[in-house]
């Protein structure tokens, strides 16, 4: 029951202790604890200052990506444009070439053509000339006397032509 109802010298001891108790926690402990958590502050503040100038940085550096990535695409599409008109064009002027070309061939074919029609025509005049310097030479070599004489004579030339 002393426990309960303590005694003025238990109490003034108690006391005592406590304060012996306190004041060496006051004197060596109490400035180590504090400067610990004052460190301790100090570490969470920098890493909270840390990490907002890191975020900020995280957000800058993704306006940059954002900003990077729509410059890219521009040129991209650009160059997709450029590649495009590039494309168009070379098909426009491989026509060109080939529509050229083509009328070139057409025209030395013409040309080509027209040359041989006169060759053509040509030897028919010349062999119409000699067949018929042949037959005036064969009339001419025979005299005829009469008009039936003649035209029999004429159609055994013609036969022989056409036969040769």
């Amino acid at each position: 029951m002393e426990l309960i109802t303590p005694d003025f010298g238990f109490f003034f001891w108690m006391v005592i202790a406590f304060g012996i108790v306190f004041f060496c926690l006051a004197k060596f402990a109490f400035p180590v604890i504090g400067k610990a958590l004052k460190t301790r502050e100090q570490k969470i503040a920098e890493s909270l200052e840390n990490a907002e100038r890191i975020h900020k940085e995280m957000q800058s550096i993704e306006a940059k990506n954002e900003e990077l990535l729509k410059k890219a695409r521009e040129e991209r599409e650009a160059m997709l444009n450029e590649a495009r008109i590039s494309r168009d064009k070379i098909i426009e002027e491989a026509k060109e070439k080939a529509k050229d070309e083509t009328n070139r061939l057409v025209e030395s074919a013409k040309e080509t053509i027209e040359n041989e029609r006169k060759a053509a025509m040509t030897d028919i005049k010349n062999e119409i000339a000699n067949i018929s310097i042949k037959v005036a030479e064969k009339i001419l070599e025979k005299e005829l006397s009469t008009d039936e004489a003649q035209l029999k004579y004429i159609n055994e030339i013609i036969k022989e032509t056409d036969n040769q």
